[in-house]
C-alpha cells in the first residue's frame, strides 16, 4: 500500500476555498442547454484524471457511474446515494450510483443505467443519456466513466439497502460553484494526498453531507466541462 487511507476526511485541513472561479451560468444548467452542448461539445479538459495512486494491486477494471439530474421546477437536482456502513468498500459515503461493467454491458451507458436500478430502482423509462465525460480512475482500480442523463419525475425509488442506506437530491447549481469546492492536503511518511469536497447542509440546515473523493472529483470535472 502506498498511500496513507483517509479514515476522517472531515478532519483533513482545508488549503484552498475556489470563491475567485465564477459558478456556472444558470442558463447553462437547463434541460436544452445541456443537451445542446453534449450534441456540440466544447474543447477542454478534465481537471482531474484521479485520485493519484491505487491501494490495490489487481488488473484496474472498467465501471461507470450515472450522474442523475432530476428535472425539478427550481431547475436540476443530482440524485446522491449514501453507502451503507458495512460496505467493504466507501462505506458510508456520498456516491453517484454506479458500479464495475459487466460482460453483458454493452458500453459504459448500459453499466450506469443497471447499476442505478440494481442499486436505488430508478427505472430506465425515466431517464434521458446526454453522454459521458472523461474515464477517471480511483485508488480501488477502477475505470470509471460518469454517464450524464437528465431524469424525468413521477419516478419512485425501491433501495437495496444491501448497499445503499439513503437517496437524496442537491441542487445542481450548488455543485456547480466553486465557491462550495474545499481543497483538502495532507502528508504522511514523505508523502502527501489531496482531496476535493463539497459539503451540502441542506436548503434549511437540515443536512450534513461531506461529498468528497472521486465523486467530488467527477463534479468538478462536469463543471470544468460547463464552463468551458
Amino acid at each position: 500500500m502506498s498511500r496513507a487511507p483517509i479514515l476522517d476526511p472531515r478532519a483533513v485541513p482545508v488549503t484552498q476555498v475556489d470563491s475567485e472561479l465564477p459558478p456556472v451560468a444558470g442558463d447553462r444548467l437547463t434541460a436544452t442547454a445541456l443537451r445542446q452542448r453534449f450534441a456540440r461539445p466544447p474543447t477542454w479538459q478534465p481537471e482531474l484524471a484521479g485520485d493519484g495512486g491505487r491501494f490495490s494491486e489487481r488488473e484496474p477494471a472498467a465501471a461507470a457511474v450515472l450522474l442523475p439530474l432530476v428535472e425539478r421546477a427550481d431547475g436540476l437536482h443530482l440524485l446522491l446515494t449514501r453507502r451503507t456502513e458495512h460496505l467493504r468498500n466507501h462505506a458510508g459515503q456520498i456516491s453517484l450510483p454506479g458500479g464495475k461493467t459487466e460482460a453483458s454491458d454493452p458500453d459504459a451507458s448500459a453499466t450506469a443505467l443497471r447499476e442505478t436500478e440494481e442499486e436505488i430502482g430508478l427505472a430506465r423509462r425515466h431517464i434521458e443519456v446526454l453522454g459521458s465525460l472523461p474515464i477517471y480512475t480511483t485508488v480501488t482500480s477502477f475505470l470509471v466513466t460518469p454517464v450524464v442523463a437528465l431524469v424525468q419525475t413521477g419516478f419512485e425509488l425501491r433501495l437495496d439497502h444491501g448497499e445503499v442506506d439513503e437517496a437524496f437530491e442537491v441542487p445542481l447549481q450548488f455543485l456547480m460553484t466553486p465557491a462550495h469546492h474545499r481543497h483538502h492536503h495532507f502528508e504522511f511518511a514523505g508523502g502527501q494526498r489531496q482531496f476535493l469536497s463539497m459539503p451540502w447542509s441542506g436548503l434549511a440546515g437540515e443536512r450534513d453531507d461531506f461529498i468528497w473523493g472521486a465523486t467530488a472529483a467527477i463534479l468538478r470535472n462536469f463543471y470544468r466541462f460547463l464552463s468551458a
